[in-house]
């Protein structure tokens, strides 16, 4: 192999090694082994309404301080996350959808997560608040749809998150929910 064609290989390899990182990290779930399955087995008592997602707007850019780290648009680039190490997780992206349940979201936001800087807000929000934040949480995701968990290619059970079919409601980039 040539010297222009090895360092050709070594810049391409190390310019997607970033990317691969960005998508395991994005797949790996936060709640610890041992809560997976309690996580896991938790469902929103919220509907999809339209105003289930107008409080969980108002705890993610209020009380929940979430767009501070998570962005204004949900895609992770918050003021504050960009000192995180773990990134704040990006609610645009559909891998974060696909691969994880509303009950693992919960619990997550209630508890924190281990290892991250997501502190949890069990002490701060009721679970009321919580499942509507998870419902304004899931307008981030725009064509993508939420809770592809468990068809269409994603690892699991369907957990339901799919339920926002039919609402009409637009997601903060503009797509339709699915």
């Amino acid at each position: 192999m040539s010297i222009k064609l090895f360092a050709l290989l070594v810049v391409l390899v190390s310019s997607t090694m970033p990317v691969v990182a960005a998508e395991r990290h994005m797949m790996q779930p936060r709640v610890p082994a041992d809560k997976l399955a309690e996580a896991r087995a938790l469902r929103s008592p919220l509907s999809n309404s339209p105003e289930a997602i107008e409080q969980g707007k108002a705890v993610y850019n209020g009380k929940g301080t979430c767009f501070t780290c998570h962005g204004v648009d949900g895609d992770g680039k918050g003021p504050a996350g960009a000192k995180l190490n773990p990134a704040p997780r990006n609610f645009q992206h559909h891998g974060f959808w696909r691969h994880r349940t509303q009950g693992e979201l919960f619990w997550i936001i209630k508890h924190g997560s281990p290892g991250t800087g997501m502190v949890g807000f069990g002490q701060v929000l009721s679970d009321e608040e919580i499942w509507a934040l998870i419902q304004y949480e899931r307008t981030f995701s725009g064509r993508h749809g939420p809770g592809m968990r468990g068809h269409r290619g994603g690892k699991g059970p369907s957990d339901g998150m799919d339920g926002m079919q039919g609402t009409g409601h637009r997601g903060r980039r503009g797509g339709m929910v699915e």
